[in-house]
């Protein structure tokens, strides 16, 4: 009779086991994915904030025209976004100081710029993240 017992246990312990994993399994395949399915132009749109474009010189003296879009996780993030302007424009003038104009040539360079960016900037923010940053326009002279 006890072993009966045990063996049921047993069996209602691994029933419960398997429950929890197939619930777990269900949301990370199904649930979670849904608000990282992509979203339409008028979405990102919506969702993001446009740096005017900043005038500043780098490392080398070399002055740099730049503005960028930035694309934030929702509606709260863009709000939050808007507000921290000055602080937006303080990080990007203080990374371009420490960059030579050789530095920002091609694809990748402005890449690793607009990541560095993103991570710098989403350090700041309490109320969603930074998707990701995009440069609308940017000058050399």
């Amino acid at each position: 009779m006890r072993n009966k017992l045990l063996a049921a246990g047993a069996i209602l312990m691994a029933v419960i086991i398997l429950l929890g994993a197939g619930a777990v399994f269900y949301y990370i395949k199904y649930i979670n994915n849904e608000s990282q399915e992509e979203l339409s132009i008028e979405q990102v749109i919506k969702h993001s904030v446009e740096v005017p474009e900043i005038t500043t010189n780098l490392n080398d003296d070399t002055l740099i025209q730049i503005s960028f879009m930035i694309e934030t996780d929702g509606k709260k993030a863009r709000e939050e976004l808007e507000k921290r302007e000055f602080q937006i424009k303080d990080i990007v003038i203080n990374e371009l100081s420490e960059i030579d104009a050789d530095q920002l040539k091609g694809k990748k360079a402005k890449q690793d710029l607009e990541d560095k960016l993103t991570e710098q900037i989403d350090g700041l923010m309490q109320e969603g993240r930074i998707v990701q940053i995009y440069t609308t326009s940017s000058i050399l002279q």
